[in-house]
């Protein structure tokens, strides 16, 4: 394993970060997986030296964090030796306060989060999406008296646009309060919009990237046939997967997969490969439900694309109408 800087913090972290949504309650989403389930491929990702471990309020109503929780509880020997990421923002609960980046959720948010994770802070706090209804000043005051009280060390935001975290790192410039350090957006070989604006800015202000989806929700590694037909169970019950890609997005997966076919490897290990190349990646998010898609991911972390495999990669995509802000 490999570890780097998260952009210009001095917080290291492991070149990969294991997703722990897909570990939960599978009456949620019949893809997940029980605690029992996710034990061997967490292990296997501890003994690999993955230390990063991605995972948010709202995962399967809560379960991904206690699992995350006692999972890490169990296989690190201390809680200083693995990297903790949770995010608040999506519903956690009928009620008007129970959702969004108000004073009042961030502050019970994080406490419930920390109950749920069995840890007395969490290392990187992420808001999941942008709160139109909350005043960016109540929300990064109270980030930022969540890690003055010890219960965050880090703060960092997802998928948003450019102009919205550029205006909350401002906010909290200019009144000295905590800032990202790190963005956790959608970036893949066939949704590369955050090239034109969030990345260039992320790599100015010194801000880490660790891109969610990094596969395309399995798109990019043959989970679908051409007319969307599904090759697996996640593919076949991920509604959501349908309506962000599109029929001309197959023309990249099929670079993909005639480059893999020429290395002799797997799709994945290309589609990785390319994106832990890319300027100001720190550490994609990869989620695994098989041992195999964990070594693939890192068996990635060795492979080098020349600069012709590269711009074969790229050559056939196409832009995108933003996906992934809501």
């Amino acid at each position: 394993m490999r570890y780097i800087r998260l952009g210009s913090s001095g917080l290291r972290v492991s070149r990969l970060c294991l997703g722990m949504m897909t570990y939960g309650d599978p009456a949620s989403w019949e893809w997940l997986l029980r605690e029992d389930e996710a034990e061997p491929i967490v292990r296997r990702a501890v003994e690999a030296g993955v230390t990063f471990f991605d995972t948010a309020d709202m995962y399967s109503g809560g379960v991904s964090e206690k699992i995350t929780g006692r999972l890490l509880g169990r296989l690190f020997a201390r809680r200083d030796d693995y990297v903790l990421a949770t995010k608040v923002y999506f519903p956690m609960g009928p009620g008007p306060n129970d959702r969004g980046l108000s004073r009042k959720h961030v502050l019970s948010a994080i406490d419930a989060s920390l109950s749920r994770l069995g840890t007395d802070h969490i290392d990187l706090y992420q808001i999941h999406r942008w709160d139109d209804e909350t005043p960016i000043e109540e929300t990064m005051e109270a980030l930022h008296d969540v890690v003055r009280a010890g219960k965050a060390r880090y703060i960092g935001a997802s998928s948003m646009y450019a102009w919205q975290f550029a205006k909350a790192q401002h906010v909290a410039r200019m009144a000295g309060w905590t800032r990202f350090v790190a963005m956790q957006n959608h970036y893949n070989l066939v949704y590369r919009e955050e090239e034109r604006e969030m990345i260039p800015l992320c790599l100015d202000q010194g801000v880490g990237v660790i891109p969610w989806s990094p596969l395309a929700r399995g798109l990019l590694t043959g989970s679908r046939h051409r007319d969307n037909r599904p090759r697996t169970l996640r593919s076949g019950s991920d509604e959501l997967a349908h309506n962000m890609y599109e029929n001309a997005d197959f023309d990249v997966v099929d670079k993909v997969s005639a480059v893999a076919a020429e290395r002799h490897l797997p799709p994945a290990q290309i589609a990785l490969a390319w994106l832990l190349g890319r300027p100001g990646v720190s550490a994609p998010i990869i989620g695994a439900s098989k041992a195999g898609h964990l070594d693939d991911a890192i068996a990635a972390m060795e492979v080098s694309l020349s600069e012709e495999e590269a711009a074969r990669l790229e050559a056939p995509y196409r832009p995108h109408p933003i996906i992934g802000h809501s």
